[in-house]
């Protein structure tokens, strides 16, 4: 099958579309004409060289779309069901079976493999060169084929060009306060960056009960947005110090929790420095920078916690479902984030996510789709 997709060649290179074939499909896996999809951190810091990312590739990862066919061992979804994609895990290893996908066994072959288990490639060129598939999903194209794991499915009644980001940025910062962190009612947080991550992480724990939210950004319009989505303090560390602010806030006992979305090692030292005797934080960006830390000092003396926590530590047909009922509720209003873009300008989405100008761009990738 043709299909239309946009591919990185080199490392920072823009993208370029192409007419590319998609392989048939496999007896596990579901095709997916994608109707919209998200520009996660992740596909620019893959796309600028600070992953390891095989080239050249469809990135793509926060999908929404229409199933068109199913494999014959797929049970759960059938032609016609609307669906968001999320990540693809195994269903049978130890941590899947005992509810934590996002620790799957074989949570790296199935989501940075590239190309299929048995070495067949998902997307070739008609010369018969490989191009190289993300996440199992690779949504930056017309149609893709996906595992069963990958699929939520949603209600036809939803506005499926919002829903692609609640599968990867929105899901992780939900999941890192409330699976991560375990966020108490009446405890405190300070979350470093107000994009999609850091806000949704932000949202949660409102929704947690948090009575102290701190929101840390350069950028005043968006630290202006985090107040008006439940931060109750807010600090532009451009221009203050906001560790020493953060102190005050606190009457210098320091935060019960941090996450650092940004993945720069001097922020990410400060999230842990600003935290309370037994305080946790939690770094959750896709960076190329390093920490280093004295455990002694900065973790055994204040019994500290540093957490590693991937997609939330989510179970995505679980907390999108969850996500769609905090929206419903006005509790978790993600839509203010998003700005939407058509297909054809995902290299000015891509700039303006980076510049900070556009929180949550979504490509529209289907334009003739309706609600």
């Amino acid at each position: 099958m043709k299909v239309k997709a946009a591919v990185i060649s080199e490392i920072n290179q823009a993208y370029r579309f192409e007419t590319l074939n998609l392989a048939e499909l496999k007896d596990d896996e579901v095709r997916v004409k994608i109707v919209a999809t998200g520009i996660c951190h992740s596909d620019d810091a893959l796309r600028l060289g600070h992953a390891g990312f095989p080239f050249p590739a469809v990135l793509g990862h926060e999908g929404s779309g229409i199933v068109e066919k199913v494999g014959s061992a797929v049970k759960h979804v059938q032609a016609g069901d609307h669906v968001v994609l999320a990540y693809a895990y195994c269903h049978h290893c130890e941590h899947c079976s005992e509810g934590i996908p996002a620790a799957c066994q074989d949570w790296l072959e199935l989501n940075w493999g590239s190309v299929h288990s048995d070495g067949s490639p998902f997307f070739t060129r008609d010369d018969g060169s490989v191009v190289n598939n993300f996440f199992h999903q690779s949504s930056f194209a017309s149609h893709t084929n996906v595992k069963e794991s990958n699929v939520i499915k949603v209600s036809k009644d939803l506005d499926l060009r919002l829903l692609g980001p609640l599968s990867c940025g929105l899901m992780t910062g939900v999941g890192t306060v409330i699976n991560g962190l375990k966020a108490r009612p009446g405890s405190s947080i300070a979350i470093f960056g107000t994009g999609a991550v850091g806000l949704a992480a932000m949202m949660a724990a409102k929704i947690s009960g948090c009575s102290t939210i701190i929101a840390v950004d350069i950028h005043d319009a968006r630290l202006e947005l985090a107040k008006e989505l439940g931060a109750t303090h807010i600090i532009n560390s451009k221009n203050s110090d906001a560790a020493e602010l953060i102190r005050e806030i606190t009457q210098q006992k320091g935060v019960n929790y941090s996450v650092d979305t940004t993945g720069v090692t001097v922020v990410m030292k400060t999230a842990l420095d600003v935290l309370a005797i037994r305080g946790v934080t939690a770094p959750i960006a896709v960076t190329n920078q390093e920490l280093t830390i004295n455990t002694l000092t900065d973790l055994a003396l204040s019994s500290k916690n540093m957490i590693g926590v991937l997609m939330g530590s989510s179970v995505p047909q679980l907390s999108i479902p969850k996500m769609l009922e905090f929206f419903k509720a006005g509790q978790f209003p993600f839509d203010k984030l998003i700005k939407m873009y058509d297909f054809d300008d995902i290299n000015q989405a891509s700039a303006d996510s980076l510049s900070g100008k556009t929180i949550k761009p979504v490509l529209i990738v289907d334009k003739d789709y309706r609600v």
